[in-house]
């Protein structure tokens, strides 16, 4: 199965996926499976997608955490003979099980630090299920080089971090293959997730950016699955991130999670401004909770900084007590200030621009020469990073040359230590560490900040004096552009870039009176204990759930190939008009009341001329010609236009400008049905308009007889939907004693005079149809759009405010499977057309002559719109 599925990295890429797990193959895990679901057959990989409609046969829930490494170490064993596994203490993604009930069983899904032989994998992976609940996904070399050190590293981690690749030695420029292998090694990973996957249960949690598309190769799976996703590196504005030639693949394959978690709001704002700028989504806060409306689902943003494990570091701290590392860093350090750096050797940790800052401090401060010290540790890089040789260079040669500029016998100014630390020694730095400085220039998270407020605070029960009770005083200089940035309200921010502000910041903290380090110590501590690893896992556990229950409201549909797969949620009494059904309920019927919108309903939304086809005017002729039938056109467009249009349908219908001009069946006259006829209104509303459009390019005014609208559909989408917003606001002040109404819909802002709507049309016409005695007993309500839902609201309470019959067959339908107040869908305008044929052939009256087919024949009538 690999070596298919590397094979055809191109295939994968281009979204045309193998259909996953139709290859035979031996499972190595048992899988567990519950009461089936609905079968929903969509595409050739859709009729393998199981939904969640029916309830658990088995108690209980389950978490899988999915990462790009297991939380494990492995070495090799002395005699050569297999392999040594122990938990990796320091793991985060080993911590978060704490935030989760007791009872709920962890799995972990990821790869191993270690290379294992073909011949040694399925004994590995079946130990380390048994011993550490841990499913290994063993990735080829070559597959690995491509996809971790090739599209993770060279592409997604610098790009995240607002490098762009500008010239060929400054980033990795976009290398398909590398992406090719991205996908292919998520796919990899979604193998591995399913063999244990039980998805009627199951949880699965996946984290950061070298998993970004993993859930889409779930999701066509499992159209129901509980499903979060955490990004742990920054997430860059739409500036940046639109240079991404794979921006709409991974946008996409995000959304189909259920919830997206980010740091912080910053990361989840350029989010969502991706989101709408790329993909035309919309977002709104909603109690508190951000939700982004896509096919109908709710995909929850959850903003939770991460925390770190207490229990872990106060161990680490009693661990270095003991090995007395803190008592030799005193002696180390004797009658001198440190300050201290800890940060991963690359180029986005500013590490050099601390260095200079620091310069800098002695230069202007000379009374800390000879007492000041910074001790810069450097871990040693994860990987083959951008840069990494040229940045460490830098750095050397600074420490030199400040050694020697400002040193002297006995004293470094900067003490610079490029090695791997151990945590009890990076611990014991912490111990004796005045202030801890952090100048990264991009940065996800950075925990160093909150290990350094619980090690300075102590453990909790040691006497007071001993080394383990702590000063309970810290100091922190924080770069603004770090994710643990807002959360430290007492600590000083700095832009790093600034070196002077950098210096005399650092200068500050050290300088500062012990109260003061206490009070802000005291702040950061209460926050960091009270926001632990723990509290942030069991907040995106409850979030998820939540948003989970909400989309099990709703019935689901996978739809689309490759990338562009997405779920579709819809009211569970939602589904496509059966032509069948309807035509018979049409032939049972005396009394008929049909109701069409025009543009998206008879004529496609993408056609620049929109008039009518010959085959329109005659569907329509052949209806309007039998006497149990009402027919009415109701747009939004102005009556001169649909005269024109519909001038050959005597018979027929029209309602303008969504009900303000109505024209009865069979009547010449238009008559007027707003609640005014003053439009004095207009002369206040268009110059605010106009000033907008002046102010917005790529937006414009419609003028029609009882309505003006504002479009910005070719606007950007911030600033139209900013403007669009504000505009609101303006003129619902402005024509505040004015009998109008402001609304706003997609990308259009309209006022128009009040009491009108397409559905105050559907309500006259059934009123007047009960008038005259013929009560409609079939009603069909066709359109695509926002203005249609008022008919399809006002179908769905005509029965209960006696408008409508309890025995009145009513079909209310939109165009395009989309979240919508009718009950019934059709694909498309061709559909609606086809529906429309089969009941103008159930008509009772005789088919229209071919004689007076041509005499209604459309004129050639050359228009057209400017807007829909």
């Amino acid at each position: 199965m690999m070596s298919r599925s590397y094979t055809n990295l191109l295939e994968l890429a281009s979204g045309n996926f193998p259909v996953m797990g139709r290859e035979k193959e031996r499972k190595r895990f048992p899988r567990v499976m519950t009461v089936p679901g609905n079968i929903v057959e969509l595409d050739d990989e859709q009729a393998n997608s199981v939904t969640s409609e029916n309830p658990s046969s088995v108690a209980g829930d389950r978490m899988i955490i999915v990462s790009n490494l297991l939380p494990l170490k492995a070495k090799r064993r002395p005699d050569n003979k297999g392999w040594s596994f122990s938990w990796n203490e320091d793991s985060l993604i080993l911590r978060v099980k704490d935030g989760f009930p007791e009872d709920m069983e962890v799995l972990y899904v990821g790869s191993l630090p270690v290379d294992v032989d073909p011949i040694e994998q399925d004994d590995v992976a079946n130990y380390l299920l048994e011993k550490f609940k841990c499913v290994p996904a063993f990735l080829p070399p070559n597959l690995l080089a491509k996809y971790y050190h090739g599209f993770c590293k060279k592409q997604l981690w610098p790009l995240f971090h607002y490098m762009l690749p500008f010239s060929a030695d400054h980033g990795g420029r976009f290398d398909r293959s590398m992406w090719e292998a991205y996908v292919s090694a998520n796919k990899l990973f979604s193998q591995k997730v399913i063999e244990v996957l039980n998805p009627e249960d199951d949880f699965v949690w996946i984290h950061d950016y070298h998993l970004m598309v993993l859930p889409t190769f779930l999701r066509r799976r499992f159209v129901r699955l509980r499903m979060g996703f955490f990004l742990h590196s920054p997430f860059p504005s739409s500036e940046i991130y639109r240079s991404l030639p794979v921006r709409e693949e991974i946008l996409k394959a995000l959304l189909n999670s259920d919830l997206i978690g980010f740091h912080t709001f910053d990361y989840a704002r350029h989010f969502l401004s991706c989101c709408s700028r790329m993909l035309g989504l919309e977002y709104q806060s909603k109690r508190g909770y951000i939700g982004l409306d896509y096919y109908g689902r709710t995909v929850g943003i959850k903003i939770m900084p991460v925390g770190i494990h207490m229990g872990h570091i106060e161990s680490v701290i009693r661990q270095a007590d003991k090995e007395l590392k803190v008592e030799e860093l005193r002696r180390q350090f004797e009658g001198k200030t440190v300050l201290l750096g800890v940060d991963d050797m690359d180029i986005f940790k500013g590490i050099n621009l601390k260095l200079l800052a620091m310069e800098q401090m002695l230069k202007q401060h000379p009374n800390w020469q000879g007492r000041a010290v910074l001790v810069q540790i450097a871990n040693p890089s994860r990987g083959k990073g951008i840069d990494l040789e040229e940045i460490q260079n830098e750095i050397e040669e600074s420490c030199k040359r400040i050694n020697k500029e400002l040193g002297r016998p006995g004293y470094e100014p900067i003490v610079f230590i490029h090695r791997p630390v151990s945590i009890s020694e990076r611990m014991a730095y912490y111990s004796i560490a005045e202030c801890v400085v952090v100048t990264a220039v991009r940065d996800g998270m950075n925990l160093t900040p909150y290990e350094y407020i619980v090690c300075r605070q102590g453990v909790s029960g040691a006497e007071p004096g001993s080394e383990l009770s702590g000063p309970k005083k810290s100091m922190l200089v924080v770069s603004e552009f770090i994710g643990c940035s807002p959360s430290l309200s007492g600590a000083i921010r700095v832009n790093p870039w600034n070196v002077e502000a950098t210096a005399e910041a650092m200068n500050e903290s050290i300088s500062m009176a012990d109260t003061e380090k206490e009070l802000r110590h005291e702040k950061h501590y209460r926050y960091v204990s009270t926001h632990d690893v723990a509290f942030w896992s069991r907040s995106f556990l409850q979030d998820m759930e939540r948003t989970c229950t909400d989309h099990f409201r709703k019935r689901c549909w996978g739809i689309g190939l490759g990338f562009g797969f997405r779920v579709v949620a819809l009211d569970p009494n939602f589904r496509k008009l059966s032509i069948d059904d309807i035509v018979a309920a049409y032939s049972r019927a005396k009394s008929r009341a049909i109701l069409l919108d025009y543009d998206g309903t008879l004529m496609p939304q993408n056609l620049i001329i929109k008039t009518p086809s010959a085959q329109v005017l005659s569907l329509l002729n052949r209806l309007c010609a039998d006497p149990k039938n009402i027919v009415l056109m109701v747009s939004g467009r102005g009556r001169d236009s649909l005269s024109r249009w519909f001038l050959p349908c005597k018979k027929l219908g029209l309602a303008a400008e969504h009900g303000y001009f109505l024209r009865w069946p069979q009547h010449e006259e238009w008559e007027t049905y707003g609640q005014s006829s003053e439009f004095g209104w207009m002369q206040m509303a268009e110059p605010v308009m106009k000033s907008y459009t002046e102010a917005t390019d790529g937006s414009g005014i419609e003028r029609k007889e009882s309505a003006l609208v504002w479009h910005y559909h070719d606007a950007d989408p911030g600033f139209g939907f900013s403007q669009a917003k504000e505009m609101l606001d303006h003129l619902e002040s402005v024509l505040a004693n004015e009998p109008v109404a402001v609304k706003s819909g997609q990308f259009i802002v309209e006022v128009k005079p009040q009491g009108v709507s397409k559905g105050i049309v559907a309500e006259k016409v059934f009123t007047s149809m009960t008038e005259n005695g013929k009560q409609a007993d079939f009603v069909l309500c066709i359109g695509d759009d926002r203005s249609d839902e008022d008919m399809f609201e006002l179908i769905g309470t005509a029965v209960s405010r006696r408008i409508l019959s309890y025995n009145t067959e009513v079909f209310a339908c939109t165009v395009g499977q989309k979240p919508s107040k009718a009950k019934y869908y059709l694909d498309d305008s061709s559909e609606v057309v086809a529906m429309l044929e089969s009941l103008a052939e159930a008509t009772d009256s005789p088919p229209v002559s071919s004689d007076e087919e041509a005499d209604s024949s459309p004129r050639k009538i050359a228009y057209v719109s400017s807007f829909v």
